[in-house]
């Protein structure tokens, strides 16, 4: 199993089994509660929130010079970034440090040695973990400019 879906299958079983234990004792409501946290759980540690990920070199060579957010499955912040982006993330191309060391090391490079993400390369600069709301603005006076 790649390392990508680890996460949100544990979180899926555990959600199953403890949805399980509790109908098994007639506590609906409990039951329900349940399912639908572990599920809201798994959806968003899920790589299918992302748009689709490139490799850095996709990324790179791809034309129209977009800005590369490097990302992670699980990562809360990364989550949050593209789930507030809406429908601006197609604007972006997506790298999974998880499934390219060539982008893991470019983020810690531009982190001090950490793998510090969501990671933003914006015409070749770095910004660590922006505020969705900035990276709108900064989409929006690209297209603009």
């Amino acid at each position: 199993m790649p390392r990508a879906w680890l996460l949100p299958t544990l979180l899926a079983l555990c959600g199953a089994t403890a949805t399980t234990t509790l109908l098994a004792r007639s506590q609906t409501v409990a039951a329900v509660a349940t399912a639908l946290l572990f599920t809201t759980l798994t959806a968003l540690n899920s790589p299918l929130i992302f748009p689709t990920s490139l490799t850095e070199a996709e990324a790179e060579a791809a034309p129209g010079n977009r800005p590369i957010v490097y990302w992670r499955p699980g990562c809360k912040y990364c989550a949050r970034l593209r789930l507030r982006l809406g429908r601006e993330a197609r604007h972006l191309h997506w790298v999974n440090i998880w499934t390219d060391p060539e982008a893991a090391a470019t983020v810690r490079a531009a982190n001090n040695g950490n793998e510090t993400v969501p990671t933003v390369f914006i015409a070749g600069q770095p910004y660590i973990n922006p505020e969705p709301a900035w990276l709108k603005g900064q989409l929006a006076d690209r297209r603009a400019g």
